[in-house]
């Protein structure tokens, strides 16, 4: 830590996959650490069909993760199951992570069914109002502190969501009332086409922690060893203070904010032009630290994979995500769903053009109709 209190970033592997000098590699174990680089792989492949999807009108407006897969899969493997998981919208690795289902890709294509199966897993429902949860997942770790369950609550969001108010006032009652709550910052460079440096001032955003009485700590979220080592430490802190106390911080304190430094290589959204706002040059030097070759590497060199098992591996995945994608498309919803979820209680507005529909659909049952019909 230097004079300033800005941290120091936390990185085991070089951008070649190699363990850089006087790192130590995390004890997650060689079956983990594969399984860790399968479902960054899944993630990819599943980014790369949902993009197609929406050029191809199959699916709404959705957003890339590629580049992020590191700091999402292996964070949420440093958790237990029955930890929770907040995250903004982006966060499909942690998902995967947590066993990916069809139903997912029901969200994206507009079907709120998509969001009812992920608390099974721990997961809240995904969040596209930017950093609003946040004090949602402080106030669900402030209730299991209250309970006494031992859990964790790790939530998610990016750079940007540092601009809002509700970033602050989480932070500021997760130390206040000393909550087991991660706050995980995916730091990709960019809200939309607002570069960090137009953030914020600070050096980083790590240290921002240190003000509300908690760890910061900047990790290299490209580097999935990092991150997992990283990450924990933090639960350990969430579950137990006394274990690894913070002298930076005064205290011993159960939050965490980690900073995780990434690269966005893809658009905001697919229906985002980042060559709008940003050089080629820029995406080649951080495409350079690619997390899944990057991983590979380092499994290669360690005995863990080799061509045949890689090839294996791509084929399977590519199956999964098809047969994913095809029972999506075959999903059949009840069109009256759209007049069920848009207020409390339905107006009378509401109720006149939901009995319209009705009525339409008894006299054509085998037709089918746009909502402006």
């Amino acid at each position: 830590m230097t004079a300033d209190r800005t941290p120091d970033r936390v990185q085991i592997l070089t951008p070649e996959g190699k363990v850089r000098d006087g790192a130590e590699v995390p004890d997650i174990g060689d079956e983990r650490l594969v399984r860790i680089y399968e479902q960054m792989r899944v993630a990819r492949h599943l980014d790369e069909r949902a993009t197609t999807l929406h050029r191809q009108g199959r699916m709404g407006t959705y957003p890339p993760l590629a580049g992020q897969e590191a700091a999402q899969v292996a964070s949420t493997h440093a958790l237990a199951p029955d930890d929770w998981i907040s995250y903004q919208y982006r966060e499909h690795g942690s998902v995967v992570a947590r066993g990916l289902s069809y139903e997912y890709l029901l969200y994206w294509m507009g079907h709120e069914a998509g969001n009812e199966w992920l608390p099974e897993r721990h997961v809240f429902p995904v969040n596209i109002s930017i950093g609003s949860h946040l004090p949602h997942a402080a106030g669900m770790a402030w209730a299991a502190k209250l309970k006494g369950d031992d859990v964790a609550v790790a939530c998610h969001f990016g750079d940007g969501a540092t601009s809002e108010g509700d970033f602050h006032e989480a932070l500021n009652f997760a130390g206040v009332f000393d909550v087991p709550a991660i706050f995980v910052c995916n730091n990709n460079q960019y809200a939309i086409s607002v570069p960090r440096n137009r953030q914020t001032a600070s050096a980083t955003i790590a240290q921002k922690a240190r003000a509300y009485g908690m760890r910061g700590v900047l990790v290299d979220g490209m580097d999935p060893l990092a991150v997992y080592e990283v990450m924990s430490e933090a639960v350990e802190r969430a579950k137990d203070p006394a274990a690894t106390p913070d002298h930076d911080a005064g205290r011993t304190a159960r939050p965490t904010l980690v900073e995780a430094e990434m690269y966005r290589l893809g658009p905001h959204t697919t229906v985002d032009d980042p060559s709008v706002y940003r050089e080629d040059a820029e995406v080649e030097r951080w495409r350079e630290r690619d997390p899944i070759p990057r991983l590979e590497r380092f499994l290669r060199d360690r005995g863990l994979l080799d061509d045949e098992e890689i090839d294996a591996l791509e084929e399977r995945i590519a199956e999964e995500v098809a047969e994913m994608v095809d029972r999506a498309e075959s999903y059949e919803a009840d069109p009256t769903e759209m007049f069920e979820y848009t207020y409390a209680e339905q107006t009378p507005r509401l109720r006149e053009q939901q009995a319209y529909f009705e009525r339409l659909r008894e006299r054509h049952p085998d037709e089918t109709f746009r909502q402006d019909e």
